[in-house]
C-alpha cells in the first residue's frame, strides 16, 4: 500500500483524487484545499483539511498547485525528510523546499474538471533526487498508468514547451476557426472529421509528411485570397506567420 497526500484542488488535483480512489493499493490519506466545497463531491470531508498544521506525513505528498505557488506551499509543510513531489511540467524539482526529499510526478495531458480521462493512457514523467524515492514514485505511477517515463527537469521543460505548441496553440487555432465559421453562419461541426483525420494521421506519418494545404503547395493565389478575406488583423498576422513557417519547413 502507498499512502498519499494531495495539496491542491485544481484540474490535475481533482483527476488525481479520482484515479487514486479507484485503486486498491493507494490510500488517499488527506487532501489540502482552501475551499473544501470544491472537492467535497470527490472525497469524504473528514479527509479534507484547510490547515497545513493538520497534514500528516505520507509515503508521498503531492503538491498540485499553480507553478508560482509551489515553493511557498512546500515551505509551509509541517514535516521534514518526507518525500514531497509536484506535478508541474515547467518547474524543476529544486523549486521544492529542501527540508524534504524532492521529486516530480508530471502527467502530460490536458485536464478539464468536467471531462473524464482514461488515466491508463496518460504519460507520466517522473523524477526524484535519489533512487529509492524513484522506486516508490515509479510504483505509484505504474498503478495508475501504462506509460511511465524517467524524465529529468530539462527534458520535462522541453516536453512542456512541445505540449504548448501541440495542444494549447492548436486548441486556440480551433477557437479562431470556430469564430470564422460563426461569423459566416457555417456550423463548426463540419470541420470535425477534418480535425479528427489530421490528429489520426500523425499516428502513422511524421508531422512533416502529414502537412497539406496552400502554404505547402506554395499556392500564392489562394493564400492572397485568404488574407484578403480575413478582416481581423490578429487572424491575418497568425495566418501569415504560420504560412511562412510551413513554407520554411517545406522548401
Amino acid at each position: 500500500m502507498i499512502t498519499v497526500n494531495i495539496i491542491g484542488s485544481g484540474n490535475v488535483a481533482q483527476h488525481l483524487i479520482s484515479v487514486f480512489q479507484q485503486t486498491e493499493t493507494i490510500v488517499l490519506q488527506q487532501v489540502f484545499a482552501r475551499n473544501s466545497e470544491s472537492i467535497a463531491h470527490l472525497i469524504a470531508t473528514d479527509k479534507i483539511t484547510s490547515l497545513y498544521s493538520n497534514l500528516k506525513p505520507a509515503d508521498i505528498t503531492i503538491i498540485s498547485v499553480t507553478d508560482g505557488a509551489i515553493a511557498e506551499v512546500s515551505e509551509q509543510l509541517p514535516f521534514e525528510n518526507q518525500f514531497v513531489i509536484h506535478t508541474s511540467g515547467s518547474t524543476g524539482l529544486e523549486a521544492l523546499n529542501n527540508k524534504n526529499r524532492r521529486g516530480v510526478f508530471y502527467p502530460l495531458q490536458t485536464f478539464s474538471k468536467t471531462k473524464k480521462i482514461d488515466f491508463k493512457k496518460v504519460p507520466l514523467c517522473l523524477e526524484s533526487e535519489n533512487e529509492s524515492d524513484y522506486e516508490i514514485l515509479e510504483k505509484l505511477g505504474k498503478i495508475v498508468s501504462d506509460k511511465v517515463f524517467k524524465i529529468n527537469s530539462e527534458q520535462r521543460q522541453s516536453l512542456h514547451i512541445a505540449a504548448v505548441f501541440s495542444c494549447n496553440f492548436v486548441n486556440h487555432l480551433y477557437l479562431l476557426g470556430k469564430e470564422i465559421c460563426d461569423q459566416n453562419q457555417v456550423p463548426f461541426e463540419i470541420l470535425m472529421p477534418l480535425i479528427q483525420e489530421t490528429a489520426d494521421k500523425i499516428k502513422t506519418l511524421s508531422p512533416l509528411e502529414a502537412q497539406t494545404g496552400p502554404a505547402k503547395r506554395n499556392d500564392q493565389k489562394t493564400i492572397e485570397k485568404h488574407l484578403s478575406f480575413l478582416e481581423d488583423e490578429n487572424k491575418k498576422t497568425i495566418y501569415e506567420l504560420l504560412t511562412q513557417s510551413i513554407q520554411k519547413y517545406n522548401g
